[in-house]
């Protein structure tokens, strides 16, 4: 199987982070603090970056991912996030 060449990355921002950690399924996994999420996940993104993968940010914004999920099953955790990412980056490869 080979690898992609582009990637959805799930992105909070500051202001929606307190939201997102209340209704997402799994929000109490993610790190109290934004700053926190934020400086691991772009440790992340940058090692994926240097396996040669493109990473494109796709924000998350409660209310618009909260509606995608009652159209694609309910759940909200983290394989939601990353099919909505990937989903997201389709539809913008195809538009």
């Amino acid at each position: 199987m080979s690898r992609p060449r582009r990637v959805g990355l799930p992105w909070y921002t500051l202001e929606n982070y307190p939201a997102l950690r209340t209704s997402l399924d799994d929000g109490a996994k993610l790190p109290p603090l934004y700053d926190t999420w934020r400086i691991a996940t772009e440790q992340m993104e940058q090692e994926v970056q240097r396996s040669g993968v493109e990473v494109v940010r796709v924000p998350i914004e409660p209310n618009t991912f909260a509606a995608w999920c009652a159209r694609n099953g309910g759940q909200s955790g983290g394989a939601a996030r990353s099919r909505y990412a990937a989903e997201i980056l389709e539809e913008d490869a195809a538009a």
